[in-house]
């Protein structure tokens, strides 16, 4: 956690953020956290005493970032194995469907006290990923509309490969300036290299 936006969360936390999830995906995920799955870990923002992490903390006030609430909980969700260009995959949307599906777990056991009822997310392989903003929020709302409000059942249970041919297609050609965005309703048009269908 030493690049990126990973930096802003060591610099924020502090490095033990950094060595006690790396115990945990060694711990639980057999030494590696891959694309579409996530773990969630304890922050201890305010509980971190060390002197240069409060400082840290005082410089970067994240309390704008979350209605002035701490931040209790990290998930990690990785959107790529190792550094690259992910652009034309459906990184975005399998990192964001496990961070759904990882709160959804941690709230099912969680004390009411210790529920995640809100998430702040980066655009999500966008930075080194290269994958176009558009296409990510495109990505990451097809997950909330599947894994939180319930719709497109007919993708999570599709009757055939044909039907997740057409949403893998849509979610990984959206966002290129060439390609009109989806309808809202009705019949998505795809692109291919034999044209229109």
């Amino acid at each position: 956690m030493d690049g990126g936006i990973d930096m802003a969360y060591s610099k924020h936390f502090g490095w033990q953020l950094q060595r006690r999830l790396q115990e945990v995906i060694r711990k639980e995920k057999y030494g590696e956290l891959l694309v579409g799955d996530a773990v969630i870990i304890p922050t201890f923002e305010h509980g971190i005493d060390s002197e240069e992490v409060q400082e840290l903390q005082k410089r970067d006030d994240w309390a704008k970032c979350n209605e002035g609430q701490p931040i209790k909980f990290m998930i990690s969700a990785p959107t790529m194995r190792v550094p690259l260009d992910v652009s034309k995959t459906v990184n975005a949307y399998s990192t964001f469907r496990a961070v759904i599906i990882a709160v959804s777990q941690h709230n099912e056991t969680a004390e009411s006290t210790d529920q995640i009822r809100s998430v702040l997310c980066p655009g999500l392989g966008t930075a080194i990923g290269t994958m176009p903003h558009q296409r990510c929020a495109h990505q990451m709302r097809k997950a909330l509309e599947m894994y939180v409000l319930g719709r497109d059942e007919h993708i999570r249970n599709p009757k055939d490969l044909g039907t997740v041919w057409k949403e893998h297609d849509d979610m990984t050609e959206f966002g290129h300036a060439d390609i009109p965005p989806p309808p809202k309703e009705g019949k998505v048009q795809k692109w291919s290299l034999f044209g229109l269908f």
